[in-house]
């Protein structure tokens, strides 16, 4: 019964998306990532950036929009023990979001705002000041903003709550869970 319902909804979703509406939506931005504990001293969160792209698929109102993005966050760890040097932490990889979202103005039209949720997969591929051995291969996460379409361009902001820990052995390293704020701006190419 499972697979059956899997499979009706595929089937619904796949038609849906036929009739769509395609953009190419190729983005570049910044973000601004703290992590959650802070023992001993104080994670503050520093400028990274991304960039990539998504294909935004939309119907009506609502919108489907994967994403992948080579993300690079920046965190920095302010000791409050004075014989502790401050560190800073860069963490690399590739994020994989996927959009659920709804315009609120005309889509056609010039000038269109929405809003937007969804799930995102954050698979690590290098560090700096923190030993890679001691972090999780991937880092699970929600999120909710707003976008701003006019004409050709568009702008994001968002904001991820991550809901594992990003350290996989807890006993030798816990530095929590990641919060990060994503802002980026890039091109709308309507195929």
């Amino acid at each position: 019964m499972r697979n059956l319902f899997i499979l009706l909804s595929a089937l619904l979703f796949g038609t849906m998306m036929a009739q769509a509406q395609i953009v190419i939506k190729p983005a570049a931005g910044v973000n601004f990532t703290d992590l959650s504990k802070d023992e001993g001293g104080e994670f503050k969160a520093r400028v990274g950036w991304q960039i990539g792209g998504s294909i935004m698929l939309s119907k009506d109102r609502v919108y489907l929009e994967p994403g992948v993005f080579y993300v690079q966050k920046s965190t920095k760890f302010e000791s409050s023990n004075s014989s502790v040097s401050d560190v800073d932490f860069n963490i690399s990889g590739i994020r994989v979001p996927v959009t659920i979202g709804v315009n609120l103005l005309d889509e056609k039209s010039t000038v269109n705002v929405r809003i937007f949720g969804g799930g995102s997969a954050f698979v690590l591929t290098n560090t700096k000041n923190l030993d890679k051995d001691f972090l999780k291969n991937a880092d699970w996460g929600v999120y909710a903003g707003a976008g701003l379409d006019i004409s050709l361009f568009f702008l994001d902001a968002s904001y991820e709550w991550s809901l594992t820990d990003i350290s996989d052995d807890l006993d030798r390293i816990d530095v929590g869970k990641t919060r990060s704020i994503f802002v980026q701006a890039g091109f709308r190419i309507k195929l």
